[in-house]
């Protein structure tokens, strides 16, 4: 029923374009590390009206089998600023359109009234206690992409089997319901409520957990500037701000407002560093702002910069903000903990590829240090189960500057992560620090960590597989590469396969994930190196880091 898709698969038929015809229409969209992910287009395997509505049937019929209360306790549903005008698609009309086919069929939909960050989904779905949620959102991806994120009962991403069998019953209902394009359901059906109120507040609130310095932000000189790069997050980081004593952050104006072009940069994902930061460094240095800080556009990640002594900018790594953060949020808990407190009771996470600093802080301090497969879903599915048996999570990341600050919600969150950082940069001021020299005494106490990643592009599946098949065939059949130029591989890892040569059985401690390609090499010299595909862009990625002791 979208005119504009429609047409996109009319024209391609009346031009002969067989080829395209057949990537859009012969596969369907699969769950990668953060749900249903593509460009925004006619097609099965694009983000379109009619796969949200599939993948929503799927969802509602398998929510159905899992839940006999599902119809009492509801569903959540949020969304971004994305949208696109040739395929006449944007978050808010997918947002309206997955509400339709739950509220057609009696569930209750919790239904934001505007665009929220992604983590008021999972807090959400929490909070209210829903059954599940979904979040209509790319993230930083480029401009033509949207995504599904699916969230469930636990607050946590869902992983294996759930997603599995969300696949199977999609499958099983492919034609849309009654129903289901009706997306004025929202403004209409009794069932429709918003919890954008209540949800903001309580957010807002517990956010003050972990606010440990209060009158020190109340009265400090120190200035901020804010990014929210055309997103979700100008609003929700002044009040977050706001929560914690702060004077509110200085936003850059061109970018503060949703604009599903991000037209003020050539993409819109933080990490990028200082060539996306150009104007909220220039903005910094006219206001004699220190800190920068910046949250992508669905406001789950965060990038911080902080001019130095020489006026130059840093800006962090992921996995040097995860070394402030483990630090910081140590050091509160002991400061603030009781006296019984056991220091064995307590845990930091992080995924596989990221840095191992946590765990050289561990060591010495005496708390637990976990690693999960990459991606936040098993972070959050992992930290669910701790926390159920009774243990005290503090911090958790990846090293794609994703961080969890407490446990009020079991994703990333930009928002906490970006007032949890102005906070630490205000206490170090009061001791004559910076962050970057309190990065180098933590790398002083614990052992330096440095690290290496980056990424090359390519969009030809078939040549990612013969690059990984190269590697576990390499010298011979089932074989992995011995050397790298000079230097003596010791262990190889396969994710992917479940082999482990470092294991005494050969088996991969971490689950095998058979969709996803993933090796590590562990080298004599202690270096550890690390080649996956990407779960949510055309990417190979590479992570390497050595470790060095205290």
């Amino acid at each position: 029923q979208n005119q504009k898709t429609k047409e996109q698969i009319e024209s391609l038929l009346q031009n002969g374009k067989h080829r395209e015809l057949r990537d859009r229409l012969c596969c369907r969209l699969t769950f990668g590390t953060a749900g249903l992910r593509s460009a925004m287009g006619a097609g099965f395997c694009y983000i379109n009206d009619l796969t949200v509505i599939q993948s929503t049937q799927g969802i509602y019929k398998y929510l159905e089998r899992c839940f006999s209360d599902f119809k009492q306790r509801g569903f959540v549903v949020g969304y971004d600023t994305r949208g696109q005008v040739t395929s006449n698609c944007s978050s808010k009309k997918l947002a309206k359109l997955t509400a339709a086919v739950l509220l057609a069929k009696d569930v209750p939909v919790y239904f934001f009234s505007t665009y929220v960050p992604t983590p008021f989904v999972p807090y959400a779905v929490q909070q209210l206690k829903a059954v599940a949620g979904v979040m209509i959102t790319a993230s930083h991806n480029r401009k033509e992409d949207n995504g599904y994120k699916v969230y469930w009962e636990n607050g946590a991403q869902i992983t294996s089997p759930h997603d599995k069998e969300i696949i199977k019953c999609i499958e099983e209902c492919v034609e849309p319901w009654n129903g289901s394009w009706n997306e004025n359901l929202v403004d209409t059906s009794p069932l429709r409520q918003d919890p954008l109120k209540k949800i903001c507040d309580c957010y807002m609130e517990d956010l003050k957990k972990i606010c440990f310095h209060r009158e020190l932000n109340m009265q400090t000189n120190l200035k901020f500037v804010h990014t929210s790069f055309h997103g979700v997050g100008h609003d929700y980081v002044q009040l977050a701000f706001k929560a914690f004593g702060f004077q509110p952050p200085i936003p850059v104006p061109e970018q503060k407002d949703p604009d599903p072009d991000f037209s003020t940069v050539k993409c819109p994902n933080p990490e990028e560093g200082e060539s996306v930061l150009e104007l909220s460094l220039r903005l910094a240095e006219k206001e004699s702002a220190k800190v920068v800080v910046a949250t992508d556009p669905d406001a789950d990640r965060l990038a911080v910069a902080e001019q130095q002594e020489n006026g130059c900018w840093k800006v962090f790594t992921g996995n040097e903000l995860a070394a402030l953060f483990g630090w910081w949020m140590f050091s509160c808990w002991k400061e603030n903990c009781s006296e019984d407190a056991d220091v064995k009771n307590v845990y930091m996470l992080a995924t596989t590829v990221s840095s191992k600093i946590l765990r050289a802080i561990a060591l010495k301090e005496g708390f637990h240090f976990e690693e999960t497969l990459p991606g936040f879903k098993w972070i959050g599915s992992r930290v669910k189960d701790l926390l159920e048996n009774g243990k005290e999570v503090l911090f958790a990341f990846e090293e794609s500057i994703g961080f969890m600050c407490g446990t009020s919600v079991l994703d990333k969150d930009g928002v906490s992560a970006a007032v949890v950082i102005a906070e630490m940069a205000t206490y170090l001021e009061g001791k004559n620090l910076t962050l970057a020299r309190k990065l180098t005494e933590i790398y002083e106490t614990y052992g330096y960590h440095i690290s290496k990643t980056s990424y090359f592009l390519c969009y030809d599946p078939p040549t990612i597989k013969r690059i990984f098949e190269r590697l576990r065939n390499f010298d011979a059949p089932q074989s992995y590469p011995k050397f790298c130029g000079i230097y003596n591989i010791l262990h190889v890892r396969d994710i992917t396969t479940g082999y482990d040569s470092s294991q005494p059985n050969k088996k991969s401690v971490l689950p095998v994930s058979k969709s996803s390609q993933m090796i590590t090499f562990t080298f004599q010299n202690g270096c550890v190196a690390t080649l996956r595909t990407s779960g949510t862009e055309p990417k190979i990625k590479y992570y390497a880091e050595m470790c060095a002791l205290p």
